[in-house]
């Protein structure tokens, strides 16, 4: 209860008040920025495994190549 209460004089002014300002439209595309950030981070991780796991590929096929072509 006491944090709805006000705390100051009546015609005092809160320093940070959020009147005046529309945070609604200022925070808007903060969840649409998250869903891209976390797909982006999600697709480099793919990308990540399968170069990897091509750089293995390829590294097997060179070993492979150069033992039996000597």
């Amino acid at each position: 209860m006491t944090m709805l209460m006000h705390t100051r004089g009546l015609l005092e002014r809160v320093p940070y008040s959020s009147e005046g300002r529309d945070t609604a439209e200022v925070d808007a595309g903060r969840p649409h920025l998250a869903m891209i950030k976390r797909f982006c981070v999600g697709a480099l991780t793919v990308l990540a495994a399968t170069g990897a796991l091509a750089a293995i590929i390829g590294l097997k096929a060179a070993i492979y190549y150069w033992r039996f072509h000597n």
